[in-house]
């Protein structure tokens, strides 16, 4: 199985943040980005070696892009089948489509990670809206009614404190859901875990998750997990990737309750909860995807610092002068236009105590 030389080109479907921290990444290493966007003016644009503003039904556009790459990737789920479906019969695609297809759907998704033995919260279908009922029935309320698609972020879903609040819900959000049961958890944890084109295993260290308004705000390392804990978040990541047979990274989302650890949701990408590993591992979780798709061994993703990373939402980005004077914060800004709510103009790495071990990789 060769490595791809440095001087390869890796396209990269999406141009945001994560697309411009992979562009960043990956030209360390040598190799230089390719960047397809509908979108003008992407952030990943500024660092990329080449850009392609371009819908993802342009057929002549993607035929194009994919002859300038040697390997292709993505920065978020939601790209249309059709595209991948011309892309991948001229390119590989890493992470594959199987793993693409199992996080886009919500309900295979929860279907997939039960069949792996993996807890989840209790849930239903909800093709239609003459269905909820019979989905309360069975789950109970409260609970959360969620799109099967396209939500992130807070977006797509819909509470439901009370049987009274379902047909409101439904009108809310007109297409086919899942009904989750609520958990009671004590926090959110998360894994970052990869896996190489050789079917080699390394698991970042757990990071612990507060969300506000449906979007992450903090994640600080280390969690607080027990060391059986801990050891049962890396093993369950890497379960799920040796399923998936997945080449890359991939973030793994898990409540931790009295009864264990339930699997919230996963993401076949660089995570936004895994940016505290740019300046709390010599090998981050960007460079760690580069490596897994194009074939180099993965690198050691053991911490050396403890680090608490908070994103910088909205007009948080006005505090940058003050956070710029402060000692042991590293800025990672996305060039983003005018901030708005909810809208992720970068983040901070507050690193808390040099020189912390942790165990860093799960083979």
């Amino acid at each position: 199985m060769s490595e791809l030389p440095p001087g390869s080109v890796i396209g990269i479907l999406g141009g945001g943040q994560l697309g411009r921290m992979l562009s960043v990444a990956a030209a360390r290493l040598g190799f230089r980005c390719h960047i397809y966007e509908p979108g003008a003016n992407p952030p990943a644009g500024d660092v990329a070696h080449a850009v392609t503003v371009a819908p993802y039904e342009d057929e002549a556009a993607l035929r194009a892009f994919a002859a300038s790459v040697d390997v292709i990737t993505y920065e978020f789920e939601n790209v249309p089948t059709s595209a991948l479906d011309l892309l991948e019969s001229l390119k590989p695609i890493r992470p594959n489509r199987r793993a693409l297809a199992t996080s886009q759907d919500r309900l295979l998704e929860k279907d997939f990670l039960t069949g792996l033995g993996i807890a989840c919260a209790p849930y239903a279908a909800v093709p239609t809206s003459a269905d909820l009922e019979t989905a309360i029935a069975r789950i109970g309320t409260p609970a959360i009614l969620k799109t099967t698609r396209l939500g992130y972020d807070g977006k797509g879903q819909v509470r439901i404190m009370s049987p009274d609040g379902a047909a409101a819900a439904k009108a809310t959000l007109r297409q086919a859901c899942v009904l989750e049961g609520m958990v009671d958890f004590s926090h959110e944890v998360s894994v970052i875990a990869a896996r190489g084109l050789d079917g080699s295993v390394a698991c970042f260290d757990p990071g612990e998750n507060v969300h506000q308004d449906g979007i992450l705000r903090t994640t600080t390392v280390p969690a607080r997990l027990t060391a059986s804990q801990r050891t049962d978040a890396i093993l369950l990541a890497a379960r799920i990737l040796n399923a998936l047979d997945y080449v890359g990274v991939l973030g793994v989302e898990l409540f931790v309750t009295p009864q264990g650890l339930i699997a919230n949701e996963i993401a076949p990408r660089v995570h936004n909860s895994g940016h505290w590993t740019q300046n709390g591992c010599a090998v981050d979780q960007f460079e760690q995807h580069i490596r897994a798709i194009t074939g180099w061994p993965l690198g050691d993703g053991s911490r050396h610092s403890d680090v608490v990373m908070e994103n910088l939402i909205g007009d948080d980005i006005l505090k940058v002068p003050a956070l710029a004077r402060e000692p042991h914060v590293a800025l990672h800004l996305y060039g983003k236009g005018a901030p708005r709510p909810g809208r992720k103009m970068g983040h901070v790495n507050r690193i808390k105590r040099p020189g912390a071990s942790g165990p860093g990789t799960g083979r």
